[in-house]
């Protein structure tokens, strides 16, 4: 019973960190890729779709092309970008859309890095809130004789040491995007 809190609290977490990376990945850094525009949803005939659904993407040094499968989308595709978060003009010529990724100015990287770190706090926040869960639902078992004190005692520090491992994790993926977005 207790290992099946674990592995459930454990595949939370898990979960919880995957989410923090894939949000990451929609914050701009210097250089262009496509996973910057992972979260572009396009008004293709009425329903929101997924950039990536709907054209190739290719990163570039410092530009991303964009080659819609339908030409007529090419308006739609500009129009979501520029009303994206991003921050990006797009051009075209009529077939291919071209975004060029500017660099990031010392106050904008600085801006991001904060954005960075509140994501990250709520990651961990995510992960805590898993430990408490876990740690509740063992003092459940014990109440209801289901687990003895000493189980209980043994798989809370087991939870504890998991939350602490994936506060580490996150920690880690925190330091490396902030590396990444400080890179001139």
């Amino acid at each position: 019973m207790i290992i099946d809190v674990f592995n459930k609290t454990k595949e939370k977490m898990e979960k919880t960190l995957e989410h923090f990376k894939l949000e990451l990945k929609g914050v701009r850094t210097g250089r262009a890729s496509v996973s910057l525009f992972d979260n572009v949803k396009v008004d293709y005939y009425g329903t929101p779709t997924q950039l990536s659904q709907i054209a190739s993407l290719n990163a570039e040094a410092r530009m991303v092309t964009i080659q819609p499968w339908e030409v007529n989308m090419i308006k739609a595709i500009e129009k979501a970008i520029m009303e994206s978060s991003l921050g990006l003009n797009p051009s075209n010529d009529g077939r291919v859309i071209r975004v060029p990724i500017p660099a990031l100015t010392e106050e904008r990287r600085r801006e991001l890095v904060k954005v960075v770190k509140k994501m990250s706090e709520e990651a961990k926040v995510a992960i805590r809130n898993e430990r408490r869960d876990a740690i509740e639902k063992l003092k459940k078992m014990e109440k209801e004789k289901q687990i003895s004190e000493d189980d209980n005692k043994k798989g809370s520090e087991q939870i504890q040491k998991l939350t602490d491992e994936y506060i580490k994790k996150v920690d880690e993926v925190t330091e490396k995007k902030e590396k990444e977005i400080m890179e001139i």
